[in-house]
């Protein structure tokens, strides 16, 4: 008999649990049901929570769940997905989106019954982040269309509407780019190490081949070939260094056998006092073999393979807490605060606006023609005209902004010393604060350098003779002063830094700017939004004093360009002072420091209008007014 106090959810989630083992094939998995993120790690598995109440929407995102998540323990092969995994942060998102629809293709295949619980997995996904509304491919990750690319071609399926429209907006061009390997796509899915080799050449077609890393079956094959070299030559007499003058004689005695191994001997004995002898002479290489030359190094920027760093030994990248005990922090952050008291009420004022009108989007959408709900007034005229048409209501849907992220990537040079720093400085705590409220998470980065004009970089080539054209001379210090999954109370006082006196030194934008960048893309977030605020450009004394006059600048529109050119992120700048619409095509300029929370303020709200002309307006502005 069943008590009244039993969770009637039980019988449901202990069923789920032992068929995902037996699709798994893993009877020794452990699968729980937790609020926390679902995913398996060694034998546990997380299931998404099931309520008392057992709704249809949570039995199907939990049956969805674990069937993709059974699908993938059972036909993923973890080292033959670590031999070809690429190195690249893009090329790597693409090949796990596909390799994760290549298992639950299989299972699609095999077991049909999962196609439909998966789908409902698909679907909750793409609706919580907002996919059916995207309207621009740039908007949503390349490597989530690839999977769902994989899954249509796959199966034959048709998607649920938010994937569907994601995998339209980026088919064209990914037909257009990897057509000819994703034709075949279809027939390699059973065979991962096949598939593996053609998600490859699909990376490769798509410009990402860079991020690759070395083909593990050439790698392979040069040690075969070095293998079976070594093996001929302890089976090739020629080898012992003998001069022998035509092959030996079969039907040698036993007595010539052994002197001929004495001589072998002997004669290996005398090569080994000579190479002890003369250390500094190069060995001579058997016949036939070249040498072995080692791998060029990889390029230090994926923006430009050409710029080079002298020595990165001493750059850091450090916590703003590390930098200063708490007590120093918590009193440079009642310095910050007192420096600013004049511009509280501006401040805040603007903090407001732009939380209404974040939350004005998030809650003002409606769905109309509802059978029950909030009545519909503005069609109460059609039911005075005709009273036999229906009552109609609404419904108000709250539309949560697809998963997103910003950071905020301030220059800390020493140019900034003073009040645009300090502005700087609580902008990014307003904004923080803000958008924490509405759900956005925000990171928050600073950038100098270690020492005023080199450092240890500059100390170790003058030591070294003064090459020519070293490259970047001076150590860099990136600064996080907040991660964009810690709670604001926690990253409060760190902002107190950038008042502390010695820290503001020069600024390499360019290479801040990949760091940013490179953090920003490995996250999972949906939408990522990148904003640079400097006062100019980039400026270092001792990299340029050795090398040709815009060598940072360039690397700096290299970045720009590649970061636009990925179209991962949205990157727009605040010229505090100087001019950066010369780098940046989505830039503000602003005369005068106090203009800087508005012009932020605005340019964060403009990206999460909805009317993209609005957007374009604010977006496309080059002068604060």
């Amino acid at each position: 008999m069943v008590k009244s106090s039993d969770n009637p959810a039980d019988p449901f989630k202990k069923a789920l649990a032992e068929a995902t083992k037996v699709m798994a094939h893993d009877p020794d998995l452990t699968v729980s049901y937790s609020v926390d993120p679902s995913g398996v790690s060694g034998d546990a598995m997380r299931l998404p929570q099931v309520s008392r109440r057992l709704t249809p929407d949570e039995v199907l995102l939990a049956r969805g769940t674990a069937d993709a998540l059974a699908l993938h323990r059972r036909y993923h092969d973890a080292s033959t997905h670590a031999r070809y995994a690429p190195q690249g942060d893009m090329a790597r998102e693409i090949f796990e989106s596909m390799e994760t629809a290549r298992c639950e293709a299989m299972g699609a295949r095999d077991m049909p019954g999962t196609a439909g619980n998966i789908d409902a997995k698909i679907s909750h996904e793409a609706a919580r982040k907002g996919y059916a509304e995207v309207r621009d491919a740039a908007d949503v990750p390349l490597a989530t269309a690839a999977g769902y690319l994989v899954r249509h071609l796959a199966t034959g399926r048709d998607l649920p509407e938010g994937a569907r429209n994601v995998m339209e907006l980026w088919r064209g061009h990914l037909e257009r780019e990897a057509g000819g390997a994703l034709d075949t796509i279809s027939g390699s899915i059973t065979d991962q190490t096949a598939f593996a080799k053609l998600v490859r050449r699909v990376i490769t077609d798509l410009g990402y081949g860079d991020q690759l890393g070395d083909d593990p079956d050439e790698i392979d094959d040069q040690a075969d070939d070095q293998a079976e070299d070594g093996a001929e030559e302890e089976q090739d007499p020629d080898s012992t260094g003998q001069d022998d003058e035509g092959e030996q004689d079969p039907e040698a005695s036993p007595e010539q056998s052994q002197e001929d191994t004495q001589d072998a001997s002997q004669a290996q004995v005398s090569m080994d006092d000579m190479a002890d002898q003369e250390l500094g002479e190069e060995t001579e290489m058997p016949d036939g073999e070249a040498p072995l030359e080692p791998p060029p190094p990889a390029p230090v920027s994926d923006a430009d393979p050409n710029y080079t760093i002298y020595d990165s030994a001493h750059d850091e990248e450090i916590r703003a807490e590390e930098l200063a005990d708490p007590a120093e922090l918590e009193r440079l952050r009642a310095y910050l605060d007192q420096q600013l008291e004049p511009l509280k009420g501006a401040v805040s004022r603007l903090a407001n606006k732009l939380q209404r009108r974040l939350q004005a989007q998030q809650n003002r959408s409606w769905e109309f023609d509802r059978e029950e709900g909030i009545l519909d007034a503005g069609r109460l005229a059609r039911v005075v005209a005709n009273p036999t048409t229906p009552l109609s209501f609404k419904v108000e849907k709250d539309m949560e902004f697809r998963d997103t992220v910003v950071t905020l990537l301030l220059d800390n040079s020493g140019s900034m010393r003073g009040r645009p720093i300090s502005i700087a400085a609580i902008c990014a705590d307003v904004l923080a604060r803000t958008l924490e409220r509405c759900s956005v998470k925000v990171e928050i980065l600073g950038f100098t350098t270690r020492a005023w004009k080199g450092g240890m970089a500059r100390e170790k080539w003058l030591n070294a003779g003064r090459e020519q054209q070293p490259g970047r001379l001076n150590d860099l210090r990136h600064i996080i002063y907040k991660g964009a999954d810690a709670p604001w109370r926690r990253a409060r006082a760190n902002l107190g830094l950038m008042m502390k006196e010695g820290l503001l030194k020069e600024n390499i934008d360019g290479e801040a700017l990949e760091w940013a960048h490179r953090r920003l893309v490995n996250r999972a977030e949906a939408r990522k939004i990148l904003m640079v605020i400097s006062d100019g450009a980039p400026v270092d004394d001792s990299t340029l004093s050795v090398n040709p006059a815009n060598f940072l600048e360039k690397h700096l529109r290299d970045v720009i360009a590649m970061v636009e050119r990925k179209r991962q992120v949205e990157l727009l700048a605040i010229g505090i002072g100087h001019d950066v619409t010369r780098y940046y095509d989505r830039a503000v300029t602003i005369t005068d420091v106090e203009q800087l929370a508005g012009a932020m303020t605005e340019q964060l709200a403009s990206l999460f209008d909805s009317d993209p002309r609005s957007r374009a307006r604010v977006m496309g502005m080059r002068r604060a007014s």
